[in-house]
């Protein structure tokens, strides 16, 4: 039985990479959405509170999500001007496929209870621009329908706790037609995540007057995303942490299995990657050392990331140790996420040697208040944003965008806790 479908080729017939559509104007109520961040006031006012916040919040007091943004302050550009940059390209390659920017969707889970299919409409957004979307393995629609909506989709696995469960689940993610297996490795033990307490949210979430009156003061949200899918599709479960079908989501009793992953260790990988033979990505690396062993591990890619700042708070932010993980890899790509927002987050994190960079808190909101057309915004946004600021740097490609194009800046101060 093979484990993983062949690799489809994203440039078009020509060999470029496919162009990011750019409509004539933006819908109504996306015309004032200038910026990613845009979208999370949006979003505020749209989704009930305990599911805004399960997507706004980090654990414990933040910190880590306070380092990821303030990381990319630390640094400032240092352009070049009288520099033809009229045919500049934004384009990367990566894994035998060209794409349109630097920068895709990252796997956020329960994605379809904040937007109307949301993991469908991210992915066939990001593919209709030519980006990679990651796939969250907790999701709540099943991985072949979202394989088939997309066929560029990555897809992101919680291993589940036992040998057996692990391959029966990565043979069925092979069977969908997925090419990249993203496997996340920083949820030994579930996070404190007390805003989601304070939020009233619980995965399942529980029936109570209070998330009630949030989705009947939300009714756009309550007769656009949750009635709508319970109408057509019926209740939501967690489709994709095992080769079967999970819990509901909404549930009086019923606690989700989160499986205790303290046991993993590198040998565990290497078994996953004698199954594997597509592209195999590893998420969560922080540390140099990991990063060699992940290399010899047989990894195809590493993502450095403390997982938007939603697992280990306090821990360091991505983009300070991604030099060192570039040094470590060698030849093995290594992309980032955690707080990126802006074109310049991205030059930024290309300057100190990621080959990709994954955004997720703003294209979630872009699904939930606007669906398609708001991913689509939001790629369009960033893309601009990108090829504005390669511009202004003077450069033409993003090979040309190197360490010496950053200094630290001057009045750059360590975020005090």
């Amino acid at each position: 039985m093979p484990t993983h479908a062949e690799p489809m080729d994203a440039t078009d017939r020509a060999g470029k990479a496919p162009a990011i559509p750019a409509p004539a104007k933006p819908a109504r109520r996306l015309r004032k959405v200038l910026c990613l961040d845009d979208f999370e006031v949006l979003a505020r006012s749209h989704l009930p509170h305990p599911i805004f916040g399960y997507i706004a919040g980090a654990a414990e007091t933040n910190a880590s999500l306070r380092f990821n943004q303030d990381s990319f302050q630390r640094y400032a550009f240092v352009p070049s001007v009288m520099v033809d940059v009229s045919t500049r390209s934004q384009a990367v390659e990566l894994f035998g496929r060209t794409y349109a920017s630097p920068f895709g969707i990252a796997p956020m889970g329960l994605s379809a209870l904040s937007a109307y299919r949301g993991d469908i409409v991210m992915a066939q957004a990001a593919d209709q621009a030519g980006v990679p979307m990651i796939m969250s393995g907790s999701s709540l629609i099943r991985l072949e329908e979202v394989a088939q909506a997309s066929r560029s989709t990555w897809f992101q696995a919680y291993l589940p706790g036992h040998a057996d469960q692990i391959t029966a689940l990565i043979e069925r993610v092979g069977r969908a037609g997925f090419s990249t297996l993203v496997i996340t490795v920083d949820t030994p033990a579930a996070a404190n995540r007390e805003n989601n307490v304070r939020a009233g949210f619980s995965t399942p979430l529980r029936p109570t007057p209070r998330l009630a009156w949030d989705g009947l003061t939300r009714p756009s949200w309550l007769f656009g995303t949750f009635l709508r899918t319970l109408l057509k599709h019926g209740m939501p479960h967690f489709e994709n942490n095992y080769a079967i079908r999970g819990a509901p989501i909404l549930s009086p009793t019923v606690v989700r299995d989160f499986s205790d992953r303290g046991h993993f260790t590198w040998e565990h990988l290497k078994r996953i990657r004698a199954q594997w033979q597509g592209p195999l990505v590893i998420k969560g690396v922080l540390n140099r050392n990991d990063a060699i062993s992940a290399c010899r591990a047989g990894v195809d890619g590493i993502i450095v990331s403390n997982h938007g700042g939603r697992q280990l708070d306090g821990s360091v932010a991505p983009l300070r140790m991604l030099p060192d993980i570039v040094e470590a890899a060698g030849n093995i790509p290594v992309m980032l996420d955690s707080g990126v927002r802006r074109g310049s987050d991205v030059l930024k994190a290309m300057a100190l040697g990621a080959r990709m960079v994954f955004v997720g808190r703003p294209f979630a909101y872009a699904a939930a208040v606007a669906g398609k057309d708001g991913v689509g915004h939001g790629i369009r946004l960033l893309s601009e944003e990108v090829s504005r600021n390669m511009a202004m740097l003077g450069i033409r490609r993003l090979a040309d965008m190197t360490a010496d194009r950053l200094v630290l800046a001057d009045d750059f101060r360590p975020p005090i806790i």
